[in-house]
């Protein structure tokens, strides 16, 4: 009887514990849709002090590196499918956690798009049109083709999981994997907005798309498999020969 209760208590606390990572989950990527997606549609083209492809870069890369500090302890601060995928593959995430935290982050970072929508729609004269999606071809910054795209998506993930696996090793320096993580972040959208308009998260890239007055969710499909493949990867590469622990 004894053992039945501690048995029950167990997984009541664990439902608490996954509760709170969800929440955690949706909240960070809440921030990164808002906070990224957000500099990109309200600031970057702004008459004469917008602050262009820099701007949007840093801004990523700050959001990411800001809510892994306020509840990374929480979740483990992936804020994106492919990160938790990434993890997963790597053998530091639990299987059974994968489907809540995706559903979290997606709800989190459509709830951040629409947030940004009603701001937004404020402006005299507003058109959604990109929206800050993602996509190819037309859709493409830089009217980049599929191949390139997927190219890019798929290393520029495998490299964002590869800083974040070594950022977060137990013989890494403590406390400084957010900021690791997000100028990696900040970096590869330096290199990758031209391309794709960078999306390395699903999550992100599913919340601009529902906004986008574009074919952008027609398109989504590449920035679902192409960052889920290269964070897939990246945890098998980092698992078989540069995990410094089991």
């Amino acid at each position: 009887m004894e053992s039945e209760l501690q048995s029950n208590v167990y997984y009541f606390k664990g439902e608490i514990m996954l509760g709170k990572k969800m929440g955690a989950e949706f909240f960070g990527t809440f921030w990164l849709v808002l906070g990224g997606c957000g500099s990109a549609v309200l600031a970057a083209g702004f008459p004469e002090l917008g602050i262009g492809f820099v701007g949007v870069a840093l801004a990523f890369g700050l959001t990411v590196l800001t809510m892994a500090y306020a509840v990374g302890h929480i979740s483990g601060g992936h804020f994106n499918p492919a990160v938790s995928f990434g993890l997963w593959s790597a053998g530091k995430f639990e299987t059974k956690e994968l489907l809540p935290y995706i559903v979290a982050q997606v709800v989190g970072g459509t709830l951040g798009a629409f947030v940004l929508y009603m701001i937004a729609s404020g402006q005299a004269g507003f058109e959604a049109g990109g929206f800050a999606s993602n996509g190819f071809g037309e859709l493409s910054p830089g009217k980049y083709n599929l191949t390139a795209v997927i190219i890019s998506e798929v290393v520029m993930t495998f490299m964002f999981l590869f800083i974040i696996l070594g950022a977060t090793d137990e013989k890494a320096p403590a406390g400084f994997a957010p900021i690791a993580i997000g100028l990696g972040l900040t970096l590869i959208h330096l290199i990758s907005i031209p391309v794709s308009n960078t999306s390395v998260n699903p999550a992100r890239s599913t919340a601009a798309a529902l906004f986008a007055d574009t074919a952008a969710m027609g398109q989504l499909w590449v920035f679902w498999a192409a960052p889920i493949a290269g964070a897939i990867l990246a945890g098998v590469v980092w698992k078989l020969f540069f995990a410094t622990s089991k």
